[in-house]
């Protein structure tokens, strides 16, 4: 599927400018790995200062936000989960990188685990993917995507540290 490019001026709105992931959703190839990839920072300052249950706070506080910004975006754009919108991603890989140890290869790992779960979307990824719309269903794929991945993470973390 052909999407429309996004104006560039949409990131001078605050609230386009986190559903595109401060810009990273605009790659002309792979939006969401961008997207995942911009949400590493962001990852690696929270796991450092914040404490596992703040941690949680401010991913499920990201998540309602999502559901509003991607709202907002898809509405602006008038496309469905345009792929630009990479909040969703940002959040899954918070998700997916909970009570994780802070080293480089779980960073690299999680990464690879999320990517794969948000591209292939087993069941029931791919069901909430095609049935649920709007900003919420921009973001529950994500969430489940990075659900799975947070317990392929633990099981080889269980398996292999």
């Amino acid at each position: 599927m052909t999407y429309q490019k996004v104006p560039i001026a949409l990131l001078k709105d605050p609230r386009h400018l986190l559903s595109l992931g401060f810009g990273s959703g605009l790659a002309p190839k792979a939006p969401g790995t961008f997207g995942t990839l911009a949400a590493i920072p962001f990852y690696w300052l929270m796991a450092w200062y914040l404490p596992d249950q703040l941690y949680i706070v401010v991913c499920l506080i990201t998540f309602l936000i999502g559901i509003y910004l991607c709202e907002l975006t898809t509405q602006t754009l008038g496309v469905d989960d345009h792929p630009a919108i990479v909040w969703d991603e940002f959040v899954g890989y918070f998700i997916t990188m909970l009570f994780v140890p802070l080293t480089l290869s779980t960073v690299v790992l999680g990464f690879f685990f999320f990517r794969i779960f948000d591209i292939l979307k087993p069941w029931p990824i791919s069901v909430i993917d095609s049935r649920i719309k709007g900003g919420l269903g921009v973001m529950l794929d994500d969430v489940l995507a990075g659900c799975f991945a947070l317990a392929a993470m633990h099981i080889c973390l269980w398996l292999f540290y």
